[in-house]
């Protein structure tokens, strides 16, 4: 029975993980299997044992059927046999089982591994992997000349890129065209060697590529030779020296084919000489030549051969359609080697005089069956008559037959031509005719066959009708004998064919053609013009209908040795990439050719093809540009040629293949165009331009890293960002080469590094100078001028300011005079402040810089308007001041005036001189020239103006003095005037003001002078005069009235009066505003220094923290804080304050009061503070001495106690009644008891004592005797205490004076029994102990206290009230009761 078979994904994961999902999988299986293999054994002998075990008992015979021995013996024999059969038969099934099992498994495993790779491979595609091979290269063993594939299978994601490796060394199939071929396809790719040598014996590598990782994959190639496979060459037996390949060969070109000239019918030949090593006959360099980057190849019309040092093109049979540029390339061992030259080709003597010239570029287009369409290109007409039609013969290969296949001329430069023969090939070919007759005919067409049409190339355009004329056309020297013209396109294009150009001397009349074939650009250097004549050129457009008008004629130029053409630019960089475009930058040629570049183009082509392809027709004046249309995922790659009033230069070396991928990093993109400047040898300055693509934000700054050539360690030069594009970098190795790069930097990150710097040596060039500042001695201009330690006859001195080009500016003009250049400032100001460099354009590298600071400017300016403007140096301007008296001294100081000095002060445009009321006057060793004016009135307002002239050398200084100005002169010099008078009798030299003393008394204090004895002196607040304890003292100088205990309640208006026979003088000072805050401030200040520390003290209603000082005011600024929160009064937190102290009280205090408080006492300027901590034992402290003196205050508030009603003392006459009446109070209502002589009275006749309303206590005694005197006292008590209050009753008989009062002992506060109740037995009460010494004594107001109740008509004998008692108050606090 076959075992079941659990699906992939319920087994146990694998933790090891393998990119090669083949050999994942088929490792998966055999482990599987292996597995199974040893479950099954294992399985089998559970099984063996299981049968063993399930065995049935023995059978037992009956009876009956045993059988006798004879029977037996029978049995067993046959039994035996049989037995042994059945034992086969078993054998056989149980391996047949077994087998069948296995089948059965195996079938299940492949299904299993089946299912498990489609799912594994569905889940796999959307995780990201890097590169694995799949198929690895394999090695290759092949004989010589043949061609060999090497092939692998990467699998990864994303897709990787592969590239191609010999030795180590990148496969360039473009340094030997034919030789390699690389191709790519579902995950295939391939390297394909044709015709292999012994020298492509390598170990070739595939290197798979991408974002997670590379892989690659290493195979030998072989290349056998077989035996005598010898060469042999004409110049003898030379051993086959296969190692060498013509791209592996130094070739360096000599003389090189110039322009050239040549007629139709004729034969030219273009030669270049060479030199190449090894020189080996046998392996000639490879050579290519193109013509207008069109590929040419053998033929009857062009002959190629190199050799013998040279590489020659022959054209036997000349016509128009060999016009063009013709390049030669040369592969060499560093790349390719490139010259390229025009050849014109004009028209050959018409057979009739007139006649236009022959048409060119016949071809056949819509190939049919029976007919063609056969297209040529219109011939150039100057100074013929135009053209009005075209025939068309034809000529079967084969015959010399031709055949005119038009009866009449066709117009338009294109022609059905029918009849053909199916199968037949033809040639044709077009002659032009105008008014004056028939043209030579145009070179024959390739030869074309009459097919299906399928198989043909069809004729693209529609648009009917001539271009529209080209449109500004300019002309530029180039050479002695060549012009560079330019012109833009048409607007309307009509399947532009090409341009021709015509040329004219300036006052002929008559035009030459410059070209006789269209030329596709719209720019074109004429050659083979006369040096030193000028000319004039226009334009004409050509398509298939014919050619346009022309185009105006461009401005005359002269033929004239012309400035070179710029070198090649170079540094092809990648800026930006949005997939269907790529943005790039170079670096300008080293040399400019003596001219400023003004013009690059560029040309492109896909990394797999050879043919380039305009990119720009206009030309991009920047180095920068965008290209677009191009196709995402496609290797490109890009020369670039500079041109400038030379001409165009040669082209750059081709870029490396960039590959148009769309950037989307948010990180900003590379910098470009590193440039150094200021080379020295320990410091250089490069220079960068900002990256185009920003990424997601805007560019904040750089990074700059260098390394040493040859080095891969660089090093940060800037730990912040520079938002700048320059950097000067210090600290170099003299003589020792460095590379540079740019990081830009964004809000995401530092971005992409730019492209390495040339290498650089820091070593300043031979005869270095640096940039000089100065001042014209003759002019006074200032300058920066600069001495070239080199120079060519094309250098140019580049100015910039802060590394950015000034160019034309206002503000600046240049000069250069043979090795010297000169910035001059027109009028330079502090916007003229900033770094100067200056670059001597095709050199190696001269220039230098100057920083230009304001220091330096204003030093450099007032020399030159010292030597523009000789004038009389001033130390100060004119001015004025008042002196005492209020006169007014208007002066002036020159830095030195000499003897012969002359001067005039004008004042209101009218000279005045020195007389009645002013005095002018000069001193020669000082420079100091002034006029006095002695009375100084309203009439003085105007302009003063002091004009000097001191030898060659002048100059003048006004003030003007009028509005505000003069105002405030003339206030102050009526001010000074007062002054004066008032100094004549007693005055104050210093006026009110104020000082705080240590103890914060405030003292207003003030000087006098010119003071005598009986000077009077008088303090005065808001009029009312102020008598100070103390006299002042005049005398001593100085006066001074203390305000202790300053507050808000002093301010007002003080003044002081000082006044004797001299005069009168006052002081007002005004205590109120900004004073009244300087006061407190000053007051804070000393009392925030003597503050002390917080204080706790404990009160019945909380809390209270208290800091002592000098003196506290609510008018201080001070704030309390608890946990830094400013505290508000409240009913929780009570603030305020005594003169002594501030305190701040918790009141009824929770867990929520704890923590830090502080105090601070500000000063308007330092912040005196004081803490204290109100947590943990000093809080429970606190809280427990709190609930102690608010339970002592409830008790003393609640005890009972005598409000009011007893007299002191009583004096009676006997017979009379005494009522000595009282209010009482408690909480609860207190017991009341009377004394006397410490005796308790008892209520009866005589006396009576009673207790109304628990509130009024009465003690009545009827018809005293003198036995009723002695000592009275009442006793009032509750649970929370009482008080005793005692009474002196004196009684005396009718007659008898009336006694002495004799006062009693003071009250005292009954200490409360043990009981709430008092005992009310007389016994009880006498046992109650008075104390002699209240604890807690405190006054309190006394109430009225009432005559005694008296008989009607009787007069109780009190004393006055005004008499005081000697003795104590009577009312004394009882005893704080004690904790519980």
């Amino acid at each position: 029975m076959a075992s079941k078979v659990k699906p992939w994904y319920k087994k146990e994961a694998v933790t090891q993980v393998k990119t090669d999902y083949a050999y994942h999988h088929s490792k998966h299986v055999v482990k599987q299997q292996t597995e199974r293999k040893s479950s099954f054994q294992s399985a089998q002998q559970v099984q063996t044992q299981a049968t063993q075990a399930m065995a049935e008992p023995a059978y037992t015979v009956p009876t009956s059927r045993q059988r006798t021995a004879a029977e037996t013996e029978e049995y067993q024999r046959v039994s035996s046999n049989v037995g042994k059969g059945l034992a086969v038969i078993q054998e056989e099934l149980h391996r047949m089982r077994i087998a069948t099992k296995a089948q059965v498994e195996s079938i299940a495993i492949q299904k299993e591994v089946k299912d498990m790779m489609k799912k594994r491979v569905d889940l796999l595609e959307e995780i990201p992997k890097m590169p694995d091979f799949l198929v690895a290269l394999r090695l290759h063993t092949v004989w010589e000349k043949t061609p060999v594939k090497l092939f692998c299978t990467v699998e990864g994601n994303p897709r990787p890129i592969v590239k191609w490796y010999k030795g180590g060394v990148p496969v360039d199939p473009l340094s030997a065209p034919g030789k390699y071929k690389i191709e790519s396809k579902y995950g295939v790719h391939s390297l394909i060697i044709s015709r292999c040598v012994v020298s492509d014996t390598a170990e070739y590598s595939a290197v798979a590529t991408n974002q997670h990782g590379t892989a690659t994959s290493k195979a030998m190639v072989t290349v056998k030779r077989p035996s005598g496979a010898a060469e042999s060459c004409q110049l003898g037996l030379v051993p086959h020296l296969t190692e060498i390949h013509p791209s592996k060969l130094e070739v360096t070109l000599l003389e090189r084919f110039p322009v050239s000239f040549g007629v139709e019918g004729s034969s030219t030949s273009l030669t270049c000489s060479m030199v190449v090593v090894p020189d080996l006959p046998n392996v000639p360099p490879l050579a290519q030549w193109y013509r207008d980057d069109t590929l040419l190849k053998p033929s009857n019309l062009v002959e190629m051969s190199v050799g013998g040092g040279a590489a020659t093109l022959t054209l036997p049979q000349l016509a128009k359609d060999d016009e063009g540029l013709y390049t030669l390339r040369i592969f060499t061992k560093d790349g390719t080697a490139e010259h390229s030259a025009y050849l014109f080709v004009s028209d050959a003597p018409a057979a009739v005089k007139g006649a236009p010239g022959a048409p060119m570029s016949v071809k056949a287009y819509d190939v049919n069956s029976d007919y063609v369409l056969v297209a040529w290109k219109p011939p150039n007409t100057v100074n013929e008559a135009p053209i009005t039609g075209y025939f068309v013969d034809r000529c079967e290969a084969g015959t010399d037959t031709w055949v005119q296949c038009n009866p009449a001329p066709v117009k338009v430069c294109k022609f059905p031509v029918s009849g053909l023969g199916v199968g037949h090939s033809y040639y044709f070919r077009v002659r032009a005719v105008n008014s004056a007759g028939i043209s030579r005919p145009s070179r024959k067409s390739g030869k074309v066959t009459a097919i299906d049409a399928a198989e043909s190339q069809r004729l693209q355009g529609t648009d009917e009708g001539v271009p529209s004329a080209p449109g500004k056309i300019v002309a530029t020297r180039n050479t002695k004998s060549s012009v560079f013209v330019q012109w833009e396109a048409p607007q309307h294009l009509k399947n532009l064919l090409g341009y021709y150009i015509d040329g004219r001397v300036v006052g002929a009349k008559e035009w030459f053609p410059c070209n006789h074939k269209p030329f596709r650009h719209n720019r074109f250097v004429v050659h083979g013009l006369i040096p030193g004549e000028s000319y004039v050129f226009r334009v004409q457009a050509v398509n298939i209908f014919g050619l346009s008008e022309e185009s105006q004629e461009s401005s005359p130029i002269a033929v004239e040795p012309a400035l070179a053409t710029p070198s090649a630019p170079y540094g092809i960089t990648m800026l930006n990439c949005d997939g269907s475009s790529m943005t790039l930058a170079w670096k300008k040629p080293k040399h400019s050719g003596g001219s400023k570049v003004n013009a690059y183009y560029i040309d492109k082509r896909d990394a797999d093809t050879l043919v380039w392809k305009e990119v720009n027709l206009a030309a991009v004046t920047e180095r920068i540009c965008t290209v677009d249309n191009l196709t995402e995922g496609t290797f490109y790659e890009f020369r670039i040629q500079a041109a400038n009033l030379a001409g165009v230069g040669l082209p750059s070396a081709p870029s490396m293949p960039l590959k148009c991928e769309a950037w989307t990093m948010e990180q900003p993109g590379p910098a470009y165009d590193l440039g150094f400047r200021e080379v020295r040898g320990q410091s250089l300055v490069i220079l960068w331009k900002a990256p185009v693509y920003t990424g997601a934000g805007a560019v904040t700054g750089y990074f700059v890293d260098m390394a040493k050539k040859g080095s891969s360690e660089f090093v940060t030069l800037n730990g912040e960002p520079v938002s700048h594009r320059y950097l000067q970098v210090t600290g170099l190795e003299e003589g020792s080469s460095y590379v540079f790069r740019v990081r830009a930097v964004n809000s995401k990150g530092v971005g992409k590094t730019s492209e390495l710097s040339e290498p650089v040596c820091a070593k300043a060039l031979p005869g270095t100078t640096e940039i000089v500042a100065g001042v014209d001695e003759e002019t006074g201009d200032v300058f920066l001028s600069f001495e070239a330690c080199e120079i060519c006859e094309t250098s140019k001195f580049e100015w910039s300011k802060n590394y950015k080009p000034i160019g034309d500016c206002p503000r600046a003009t240049f000069t250069a005079k043979g090795r010297t250049s000169r910035l001059t400032f027109t009028n330079p100001d502090k916007d003229d402040l900033g770094r100067y460099s200056v670059v001597v354009t095709d050199t190696d590298g001269v220039s230098s810089s100057y920083t230009l600071t304001e220091d330096a400017l204003n030093t450099m300016l007032e020399l030159s308007y010292a030597i523009r403007h000789p004038v009389v140096p001033l130390k100060h301007n004119l001015n004025y001041e008042i002196l005492e008296k209020g006169h007014v001294r208007f002066w002036l100081q020159a830095v030195k005036l000499s003897p012969s000095v002359s001067y005039r002060f004008i004042v209101n445009d009218k000279a005045v001189t020195s007389g009645e009321g002013q005095k002018i006057s000069h001193d020669v060793a000082s420079g100091v020239i002034q006029m006095t004016v002695d009375h100084f009135t309203r009439a003085n307002e105007g302009t003063y103006t002091v004009q000097i002239n001191d030898g060659k050398a002048k100059t003048q200084s006004s003030l003007v003095l009028v509005g505000d100005a003069f105002k405030a002169a003339l206030k102050e010099a009526e001010f000074q005037r007062k002054e004066h008078i008032r100094k004549q009798g007693p005055h104050f030299s210093e006026y009110l003001d104020f000082t705080v003393t240590e103890d914060c008394t405030v003292m207003l204090t003030c000087k006098v002078a010119n003071v005598k004895k009986d000077t009077a002196f008088h303090w005065y607040k808001e009029d009312d005069e102020i008598v100070p304890e103390t006299a002042p003292n005049v005398m001593s100088g100085s006066c001074a009235l203390p305000l202790p205990l300053f507050s808000r309640k002093d301010q007002g208006v003080y003044k002081a009066v000082l006044s004797d026979d001299k005069g009168k003088d006052s002081s007002v000072f005004d205590i109120s505003g900004k004073v009244f805050d300087d006061i407190i401030n000053a007051i804070a200040c000393n009392a925030g220094a003597s503050a002390s520390e917080l204080v706790m003290q404990c009160t019945p209603e909380g809390i209270r923290l208290q800091c002592y000082m000098n003196y506290y005011t609510e008018e201080m600024k001070t704030v309390w804080k608890h946990k830094e929160s400013k505290i508000a009064s409240s009913e929780k937190m009570r603030i305020g304050g005594t003169a002594e102290m501030a305190w701040m009280q918790i009141c009824d205090p929770s867990d929520k009061e704890k923590g830090h408080y502080a105090i601070e006492i500000s000063d308007g300027v330092t912040t005196h503070t004081r803490t204290f901590d109100l947590s943990g034992q000093a809080y429970t402290d606190a809280y427990e001495e709190y609930l102690r003196l608010k339970a002592a205050a409830f008790a003393e508030k609640n005890r009972g106690r005598v409000v009011g009603g007893l007299p002191d003392v009583v004096t009676i006459m006997e017979e009379k009644s005494l009522s000595l009446t009282c209010t009482v109070w408690g909480e609860p209502t207190p017991e009341v008891t009377w004394f006397k002589n410490e005796q308790e009275v008892a209520s009866n006749e005589h006396t009576r004592v009673t207790f109304d309303g628990g509130k009024f206590a009465s003690l009545v005694i009827n018809r005293v005797t003198t036995d009723d005197s002695g000592k009275y006292s009442i006793n009032v008590r509750n649970k929370y205490g009482g008080e005793f209050v005692e009474i002196t009753v004196s009684v005396y008989r009718h007659g008898e004076p009336i006694p002495e009062p004799k006062l009693g002992q003071p009250r005292t506060a009954a200490v409360p029994p043990a009981q709430p109740v008092p005992p009310k037995s007389p016994a009880a009460a006498a046992k109650t102990p008075t104390p002699s010494k209240p604890q807690t004594p405190a006054q309190s107001a006394k109430s009225p206290t009432p005559a005694p109740a008296a008989t009607p008509g009787t007069k109780s004998p009190t004393p006055p009230r005004s008499v005081k008692s000697p003795t104590p108050p009577r009312f004394m606090k009882s005893p704080t009761p004690p904790r519980k």
